[in-house]
């Protein structure tokens, strides 16, 4: 066919470099540092397989038939209680059940974006997050982080900037705990003054939380929810991560105003999620399978984080220009290497080598990053985290010795 008319909104829309990138992961030998993959070798499957057998005995009729566009009573209830053991309090009636975060995302453009509308990130930010946001226009002004986090003083002049001009921010999106892209935690400090900047001026603040139940080193801050007083807060969490992405199960928790729009917007998306997979996903909860797998996953990802950082001190030691993030919990490491590196260009010799990466410039909405890489250390081996982190620095001293200039 052709003189096919497509809305507007495709112009807008592109691939993610990062699903791109997992394509890799499926070609045999290659080391991915890429996607944000749980290590499929710990998946619950007996747990799973178990849960299932009980959705169909116990809850049959329900399972299999269409569930309210709010999510199942059931795993709202269970969601509550799990939250509850975290410090959170979440009641079920606030809560609106979705097909993992990233559906969350897409609802909250729905809601919230105007072509043109204007919203603060961080810098850098999800990349999914600002595939979902672009989809709908929005215009991004991003506040830029340090090792304690997004830095209110840039926030609130951000703010106050828009504001002057008549264009108060829709939200402020933030990812306070193990952020993606960097690995960085937001400080209780820092959380408490972005709170009041918000009360100050008015403005929503949305809370993406997929990695707090993965800390592994330090105490668990408390999160945006629990200290916002206000009402302003949402927060968006999935099992994406603490227990596997197959699953596409999250949730969004949310004031009523709020939530009662989002739970119209995914009316017209999917009607409701799966109820099949909501039940059992209830049953893993309330046989403490969720809460079992979080900390499988932290006694190991503390592990492979520790083999990246002492691959990274290692392969990379001499090398002028060249930092990393040092996270605390989370799947995700943020490497920088000097300016004469450009990671965009670099990803066929890499892939050429073996070993796959997430570009910086796809975290950015400015063209930023393009001597930066996200680096996964939750899916690879440690034996395959030493090898990768080698080549990588292998391709770096290259690039040096050649004299290669970023653009």
């Amino acid at each position: 066919m052709t003189n096919i008319e497509f809305s507007k909104m495709t112009g807008r829309l592109k691939r993610t470099e990062i699903r791109e990138i997992l394509k890799l992961t499926r070609k045999p030998g290659t080391i991915s540092f890429g996607g944000g993959l749980p290590d499929p070798a710990i998946f619950p499957y007996e747990a799973v397989e178990a849960a299932s057998r009980r959705a169909i005995r116990e809850k049959g009729r329900l399972a299999l038939q269409y569930s309210p566009t709010e999510g199942e009573g059931f795993l709202k209830e269970q969601i509550s209680l799990y939250l509850a053991k975290n410090g959170e309090t979440v009641a079920p009636d606030q809560t609106l059940v979705v097909a993992s975060s990233q559906q969350a995302l897409d609802l909250l453009g729905k809601v919230f974006i105007d072509p043109g509308s204007p919203i603060i990130i961080e810098r850098p930010s999800y990349a999914g997050a600002i595939q979902a946001f672009t989809a709908f226009g929005a215009d991004f002004h991003g506040v830029d982080m340090d090792d304690e986090g997004v830095i209110p003083e840039l926030l609130e002049r951000k703010v106050t900037d828009l504001i002057g001009q008549r264009r108060k921010p829709r939200f402020v999106y933030l990812i306070p705990d193990f952020q993606n892209p960097s690995g960085i935690n937001l400080t209780l400090e820092r959380r408490k003054k972005i709170l009041g900047i918000a009360s100050k001026y008015n403005l929503v603040i949305v809370e993406d939380s997929p990695y707090r139940e993965l800390r592994y080193r330090g105490d668990l801050i408390p999160s945006l929810w629990s200290l916002d007083t206000e009402g302003r807060v949402i927060q968006l969490k999935t099992l994406s991560k603490i227990f596997c992405p197959g699953f596409r199960i999250g949730w969004i928790a949310a004031p009523p105003e709020i939530l009662d729009k989002l739970v119209m917007a995914k009316q017209g998306t999917d009607l409701c999620t799966s109820a099949y997979v909501s039940i059992v996903t209830a049953f893993l909860f309330e046989d403490g399978h969720i809460e079992r797998q979080a900390k499988l996953s932290r006694d190991l990802y503390v592990r492979k984080a520790g083999a990246m950082l002492k691959a990274l001190e290692k392969n990379f030691e001499g090398i002028e220009g060249v930092s990393w993030s040092h996270p605390e919990g989370g799947m995700f490491l943020w490497l920088r290497l000097p300016g004469g590196i450009d990671t965009v260009d670099l990803i066929p010799d890499a892939v050429d080598a073996g070993v796959a990466y997430v570009v910086g410039s796809c975290f950015y909405t400015d063209g930023s990053g393009r001597n930066e890489m996200r680096l996964n250390y939750s899916y690879p081996t440690e034996e395959q985290i030493e090898r990768g982190v080698r080549l990588l620095a292998g391709l770096c001293r290259k690039r040096i010795s050649e004299g290669v200039v970023c653009r």
